[in-house]
């Protein structure tokens, strides 16, 4: 499926914005309107010693969060100080290992609107869950006085259940939140400007931690921004996109391209070890409505196939 390009495309590649561009609107006129950004991913996924196909999407929505309670907050139920908007991403995988599938989520909540002198897009709490034929995980990272709580429950021998701290540098970044946190948004501030690299303590995401059974601690990466976009060629259509670089101390190291036009969406992430997601299609879209038979074929704009009816009884 094809997505649009914006007008303002004419003249990025050599770096002239066009008034269209400049004229974006702020953060609050694209991801305030109610919906949700959808993306789905071709997905290439390294598990076992192999590398198994499978889907990924990207879901991005804003909500209040309540701060006590790191939940979505329902509308009057908590005190105005406790609640403060969050861009929230859910990030689905599905992959076959064998006889057996593979479906993990991983839940990023990045605060708005940062409080004063911290860095952009704070994690106010990440959250992963996998499950497979052999069982069940579930494992959560919360910030709280100064530290990051991680609390994790797992059906493998001596990880059933575990609650520890770990540091948390007021500069650290998870590999989890670099979808939200390498955007662009309109009315914000990049977190890294065309040809800025940083060096920051760098936490694995918590899947990677979970596939290889290694206790989660952070680490260094550096962070690069490419100076100029470079057109790339995803099953969505060719587009131009920033290239990001994240080289990991002892770790894999990734690519992540981002449109380099209104709205930014992630068109591609390759990590050394073989992990890969391409863009298919995306859409907006208030998808807690379409719930209903035959809403099946709006997956068709995430690039998605809707799942086959099952046979009925007569085996018809």
């Amino acid at each position: 499926m094809k997505l649009p390009v914006p007008a303002c495309l004419l003249g990025l590649l050599s770096m002239a914005v066009s008034p269209a561009c400049a004229a974006a609107g702020d953060f609050w006129s694209h991801w305030g309107d109610g919906r949700a950004e959808l993306a789905g991913y071709r997905l290439r996924q390294p598990r076992y010693g192999h590398l198994r196909d499978g889907t990924a999407v990207l879901i991005f929505v804003t909500e209040d969060m309540s701060d006590s309670l790191r939940v979505k907050a329902d509308p009057g139920r908590h005190p105005p100080t406790d609640v403060y908007p969050v861009l929230k991403l859910n990030w689905t995988r599905t992959f076959q290992t064998g006889i057996y599938p593979y479906h993990v989520m991983t839940s990023v909540f990045s605060r708005v609107d940062a409080p004063a002198g911290a860095r952009p897009w704070p994690v106010r709490k990440i959250s992963f869950s996998s499950q497979e034929w052999c069982g069940h995980v579930y494992h959560q990272l919360l910030p709280r006085g100064g530290k990051l709580i991680s609390q994790s429950h797992s059906y493998f021998d001596g990880e059933a259940d575990a609650e520890h701290e770990l540091p948390a540098p007021p500069d650290g970044v998870s590999e989890d939140e670099l979808p939200i946190l390498l955007r662009s948004y309109p009315g914000r501030t990049d977190y890294l400007s065309p040809g800025r690299s940083v060096t920051v303590p760098f936490l694995p995401a918590l899947l990677r931690v979970r596939l290889s059974h290694q206790p989660l601690r952070w680490t260094r990466a550096t962070l690069t921004r490419a100076v100029v976009p470079e057109e790339i060629a995803v099953p969505a259509g060719r587009l131009p996109a920033f290239r990001y670089t994240i080289s990991v101390e002892g770790g894999p190291s990734g690519t992540l391209h981002v449109e380099a036009v209104a709205p930014h969406r992630i068109l591609s992430w390759r990590w050394s070890d073989g992990e890969e997601g391409t863009l298919l299609g995306a859409t907006r879209l208030k998808y807690w409505e379409l719930s209903g038979p035959g809403q099946e074929r709006f997956l068709r704009q995430l690039g998605l196939h809707p799942p086959r009816p099952a046979a009925d009884s007569s085996g018809k």
